[in-house]
């Protein structure tokens, strides 16, 4: 125990967290068993530590995080290593990588029901299903996302500003003077395609090749993420790597699932769940028809953030492709996109329709006013045309 205290002292004394996440207020941190998913990559161990920075000395032994990575876990349960930690006087444990236990799940309800007095925050994979896989946490556990740096997030790292984030509804009505409140400040337009190419995982602030960490941390994502949870045999993995790299190389399409069955060798509905599989992972979007969703085929495939695009195949990299993908990514926190058939107009909400496009096409097309324009290659707009990096301050 005392070892993993001093682990626990130096981590958090080392972390200095550049950006304070949004998700650390919208949290409810009263609440006992709190799970954060994430996909590999966002920040999901600094942001453990950093709560513990925020709410406690280094030295208040009332809070304690531990990687379930640490090969102590072999040998010893959750459950017998919370037990210890809460007669010593423990309240807050930070458990990292909860999903390295096969029995995670069950652990956590037992210290929930052995220790009242402990509260349990957690972090695993986006690829995790907590309540719909984990019916012991059904009514304990409240789940939450950490995602990636929204543009804005890697606007005010770039220059020490402290932009506010906005809501969709905002931005449509007033987005004029906000991007106005915003130029005065700095200019978004110079620092968007550097966030497109490397702006969304934090650790491109490391000193180390952005596009060589991302290709690793990618593997990462179906050699573990998927495949360990989802218990897929290992001789499965080139199956699944090749139709991510196929899905990639052919941009934002509907997927051509016989094609793609048959370039694999598999049957068209693993192929779906493959695709499906990739999506909670966090290395695809699928965008549907209003009113279907899986196991339907999607409308189209995209990836899930637009570094992905520039680290996969970056001489077929599509610049329409890189701003709907953009566009998707900014809305999908708190919003729902779905797409019409054979229409390049993505739904959102069910009742707003927006479309993704340049300078030059809108101007032909002013007079539509059942649109919203989110135009690239413009810092300020007016009416229904609204600059495209202004999504990027959604979250």
């Amino acid at each position: 125990m005392e070892e993993f205290f001093r682990t626990h002292t130096y981590l958090v004394e080392h972390t200095n967290a550049a950006v304070r996440r949004t998700l650390m207020d919208e949290i409810d941190w009263s609440d006992r068993m709190i799970g954060i998913k994430g996909t590999r990559g966002v920040g999901k161990t600094t942001f453990l530590l950093q709560y513990a920075k925020e709410n406690f000395s280094v030295d208040d032994r009332r809070c304690l995080y531990v990687n379930m990575n640490n090969f102590y876990f072999q040998g010893k349960s959750i459950v017998d290593f919370a037990g210890e930690f809460y007669r010593r006087g423990g309240r807050v444990l930070l458990v990292d990588q909860v999903f390295k236990r096969i029995d995670w799940s069950s652990e956590l309800r037992r210290c929930y029901d052995m220790y009242p007095g402990l509260k349990i925050v957690f972090t695993g994979s986006s690829v995790m299903r907590l309540k719909e896989e984990n019916p012991e946490l059904n009514g304990i556990v409240k789940s939450y996302n950490l995602r990636g740096f929204s543009f804005r997030e890697f606007l005010n790292l770039q220059t020490g500003l402290k932009l506010e984030p906005f809501t969709l509804d905002e931005l449509i009505e007033n987005h004029e003077q906000l991007a106005k409140d915003i130029l005065a400040k700095v200019s978004p337009m110079r620092y968007f395609q550097d966030y497109l190419h490397h702006g969304f995982y934090p650790f491109y602030q490391e000193h180390r090749n952005y596009s060589e960490n991302l290709l690793k941390t990618m593997n990462m994502m179906i050699e573990v993420d998927i495949l360990l949870i989802k218990q897929i045999e290992l001789k499965y993995l080139t199956k699944i790597k090749k139709l991510f790299y196929l899905l990639a190389v052919e941009g934002s399409l509907a997927p051509n699932v016989s094609m793609l069955a048959n370039e694999i060798e598999t049957s068209r509905a693993t192929v779906m769940n493959y695709i499906k599989y990739l999506a909670d992972a966090r290395l695809i979007n699928m965008i549907y028809p209003e009113g279907q969703c899986f196991p339907k085929k999607p409308t189209k495939v995209m990836m899930h953030n637009s570094n992905l695009m520039y680290a996969i195949y970056p001489i077929k990299v599509d610049q329409q492709d890189v701003m709907e993908t953009f566009f998707v990514k900014a809305m999908w926190k708190d919003h729902k996109v779905n797409q019409r058939q054979r229409e390049s107009v993505f739904v959102v909400d069910e009742n707003m329709k927006f479309k993704v496009t340049n300078l030059g096409f809108e101007r032909k097309n002013r007079q539509n006013t059942d649109l919203f324009y989110a135009r690239y290659n413009t810092e300020i707009g007016s009416g229904n045309q609204i600059p495209l990096w202004m999504f990027g301050f959604l979250y």
